[in-house]
Formats: structure tokens, C-alpha cells, sequence
């Protein structure tokens, strides 16, 4: 048994299974060339005998390559073979018929639908014509119709207007019974009022000799101015102003002025005066 002095101090310990290690390494090794001994005779157990035997020649030869066998190329992929194409077969002369049957039917149809749509055109336009007509008519009765009832309305109007003068004449008549006037007189009064014929021309010479206007020559026509007069009853001009011009400012103011001028107007032949009168003059009077 190795002692700890024959140890080195700085080399590594010892394996203590390294014996059996060794042990186990030479079994292996037997039971390795037990199993190949035991093959080779298995081999040789063969009862056939074969026999070998090498030629010898003295010429030299070159021995032959050896042959190489090489796998033919495949064939090229065969094209498909075209598709053939379904051939229709013929139709059958019954068909050919059945179809030109069909399509005859089919366009008389259509020449139907034409000819009533055309009929239905016709009914359409005969009946817009119809209303047409009869809204004319009816246009021209309704016309009528309000003529008829201008003309009454105008004959109730005229008939009313003659009852009126009918029951004015009848009031006059009757009136009139008591009438102060001449002969020649023309009035509706019973007596007569108001300014007499002579006051009015009395009235109209005293205004027009205050006139003052020179240019009567250049003026076309007789164009007429109105002046309203308003007097006290005394017969003093209150006032005066233009109700109608004459279209030449310039004759309007002559007139005007004219009645400012008289400043009095004279009494009637009863003592009165008139104290609200129109004057009314042109430049050709």
C-alpha cells in the first residue's frame, strides 16, 4: 500500500478506481474479439468451393475502360392534342320552320301594337281638338253672355234715367205752376236768383280793361286762364288766386293782376254782389 511520503505534495491525487477501470476496458476488449472470431467462422461454414486463379500475360495490355452505363435522357413532354371543337349539329328543317313561324307571329304582333298606338294618337289629338273647340265656344258664350248683360245693365240705366227726367219734368210742371219769369226764360226757379246776365258781362269788362299783356301775337290759339274771386258783401276783393292756367305763366300773372287791380266790383241790378265767382279770360277774347 503506497504510503502518503511517496505521494508528491504538488502533483494531483491518485483515482482510486483505476484499477477496475483497466479491468473493465480488458473484458470489453475479449468480448470485442470473441464476437469477430465468431463471425469469421460463420463466413466460412459456406459449403460451396470457389476457386481463383489470375492470367498472366507476357505482352503488356492496357485493360479496357470500364464501362459506364448512362440513363437515356427522358423523351421531350408530348404536346396535348388540340381540343376539338363541338361541331353544332345541323338544324332540323322542322326548327328552321318553327322559328320563321315564330318570327312572323312576332312581327305581326308588332304591326298590331303600332297600329293601335296610332289609333290611340288619333283618338288623343281628335279629343284635344274636341276640348279646343269647345273651349272656344264656350269662350264665345261667355262673351255673349257678358254683352247681354252690358246691354241690360245700360238699359235698366238708360230706363232709370228716363224715369228720373220723367219725375223731374212731372216736379217741374208743377213747379213751374207759380214761375215769375218771361217768356224766353230758361230757368227751373220759381223766381230768379243769383247775378243777372248783364252783371256777369258788367263784371268781365271791368277785369279785362286792367289787363296789361303785350305778346297776344306769338301766342297759338287761345289758351284760358281761371282765376276764383272771392268779394265781401260790400263788393271789396278779398282775395284771389289761379285755378286753371292757361300753360303761359305770363297771361296767368296778367290775370291775376287785372282782378287785383279793381280792388271793387260793383253791385247787381237788386243791390247785391256775387262774393265768390270764377273769372275766366283768354288772350284773344
Amino acid at each position: 500500500m503506497p504510503s502518503a511520503l511517496d505521494r508528491s505534495d504538488f502533483g494531483p491525487p491518485r483515482d482510486a478506481g483505476a484499477i477496475r477501470s483497466f479491468g473493465l476496458a480488458l473484458l470489453v476488449h475479449a468480448a470485442l474479439i470473441a464476437a469477430l472470431t465468431w463471425g469469421v467462422n460463420w463466413k466460412r461454414s459456406d459449403p460451396s468451393v470457389a476457386f481463383e486463379a489470375e492470367l498472366w500475360s507476357n505482352v503488356q495490355q492496357e485493360a479496357a475502360p470500364k464501362l459506364i452505363e448512362v440513363s437515356p435522357a427522358p423523351p421531350p413532354p408530348a404536346e396535348p392534342a388540340p381540343k376539338a371543337q363541338p361541331v353544332a349539329p345541323p338544324e332540323p328543317q322542322v326548327d328552321i320552320a318553327l322559328s320563321q313561324e315564330k318570327k312572323r307571329k312576332l312581327q305581326e304582333q308588332q304591326k298590331l301594337r303600332d297600329a293601335a298606338e296610332a289609333k290611340a294618337d288619333a283618338l288623343a289629338e281628335k279629343e284635344r281638338k274636341l276640348k279646343q273647340e269647345q273651349a272656344k265656344i264656350k269662350a264665345a258664350e261667355d262673351i255673349k253672355k257678358a254683352e247681354i248683360k252690358k246691354q241690360a245693365v245700360k238699359e235698366q240705366a238708360t230706363a232709370a234715367a228716363s224715369q228720373e227726367q220723367r219725375k223731374q219734368n212731372i216736379a217741374r210742371s208743377m213747379g213751374l205752376a207759380g214761375a215769375t219769369g218771361g217768356e224766353a226764360a230758361k230757368g227751373s226757379a220759381l223766381t230768379s236768383s243769383g247775378p243777372s246776365a248783364s252783371y256777369k258781362s258788367k263784371l268781365a269788362a271791368l277785369f279785362k280793361r286792367n289787363i296789361t299783356f303785350s305778346n297776344v301775337d306769338s301766342i297759338q290759339g287761345n289758351p284760358r286762364a281761371i282765376v276764383q274771386v272771392k268779394v265781401s258783401s260790400s263788393g271789396l276783393i278779398m282775395s284771389s288766386r289761379l285755378t286753371k292756367s292757361s300753360g303761359i305763366p305770363a297771361w296767368d300773372e296778367a290775370v291775376l293782376r287785372a282782378v287785383e287791380k279793381a280792388e271793387r266790383i260793383p253791385t247787381d241790378e237788386n243791390g247785391k254782389v256775387v262774393t265768390d265767382f270764377p273769372v275766366e279770360f283768354g288772350p284773344k277774347d
